[in-house]
C-alpha cells in the first residue's frame, strides 16, 4: 500500500488524488487510504474523510455492472478463469452472514475494518445473493461510512499522539453497537434454529 503511495508521489499526482486512487483499490479500500492521507500525505482528516469515502464507492456500481461480464469472460481464459471462480466461491461462502440478516447483515460485513470485509467483498456477495443494486447500495454505503470513521478516528488519535476521550468514545461506540447488533443476531438465529430443534 505504501509503495503504491510512493509510486503515485513520484509520477506527481496531487495528494488528494492519490487518497482517492488508493481508496479505490480492493485490498487497501477506504481503511487503508485514509492512513495514508493523515499520516503519508499530512492531510486534514476533514479533507481525507470525504474523498476516501467517495473513492472507495466508486468501483461499487461498476462492479454490478461488469461482474457477470467478467465472470463469462473468465470461463475462457484458463488459470485466471480458475482463480476467478474460486475467488467467488469464496466470497459466496463468506456471504451467508448477508444472506441470513440481509441489509443489516450487509452493512455490518462491510462496516468492519478487516482486510476480508469492505466494500469490495461486500459488493460482490450482494451480487452472488442477487441482491438488487438499488437495495444493496444503501447498506454499502452506510458500512463503509461507517469503517470511515473509526479508522478517521483512531488514525487522529495515533497522529496526535495523546487521548481524546470523546474521540476515542465515539469510535467505541461505534465498534460495541456494531458487536452488539451482531450479538443480538446470533442469538436471534440461534433462538430460531432452537424453536425448529423443539418443533422436530
Amino acid at each position: 500500500m505504501f509503495t503504491i503511495e510512493q509510486d503515485l508521489v513520484s509520477f506527481g499526482i496531487p495528494n488528494p488524488l492519490i487518497v482517492f486512487i488508493i481508496s479505490m483499490l480492493p485490498i487497501s479500500e477506504l481503511r487503508g487510504a485514509i492512513p495514508v492521507g493523515i499520516f503519508n500525505l499530512n492531510m486534514p482528516w476533514y479533507y481525507t474523510l470525504p474523498i476516501a469515502y467517495i473513492g472507495n464507492l466508486v468501483p461499487v456500481p461498476l462492479l454490478y455492472i461488469f461482474l457477470d461480464r467478467l465472470r463469462r469472460l473468465s470461463k475462457h481464459m484458463g488459470i485466471i478463469g480458475t482463480l476467478v471462480e474460486k475467488f467467488l466461491s469464496h466470497t459466496n461462502r463468506r456471504a451467508a452472514f448477508i444472506e441470513r440478516y440481509g441489509k443489516v447483515g450487509l452493512i455490518l460485513f462491510v462496516a468492519l475494518p478487516l482486510p476480508i470485509t469492505g466494500a469490495w467483498t461486500g459488493t460482490i456477495a450482494a451480487y452472488l445473493l442477487g441482491i438488487r443494486f438499488r437495495d444493496a447500495i444503501l447498506p454499502i454505503c452506510t458500512g463503509v461510512l461507517i469503517a470511515g470513521i473509526v479508522v478517521t478516528v483512531i488514525s487522529v488519535q495515533s497522529q496526535q499522539g495523546q487521548l481524546n476521550w470523546v474521540a476515542t468514545g465515539i469510535a467505541c461506540a461505534i465498534l460495541v453497537t456494531l458487536g452488539v447488533i451482531w450479538l443480538w443476531l446470533r442469538k436471534r438465529r440461534l433462538d430460531k434454529q432452537n424453536d425448529v430443534d423443539e418443533s422436530l
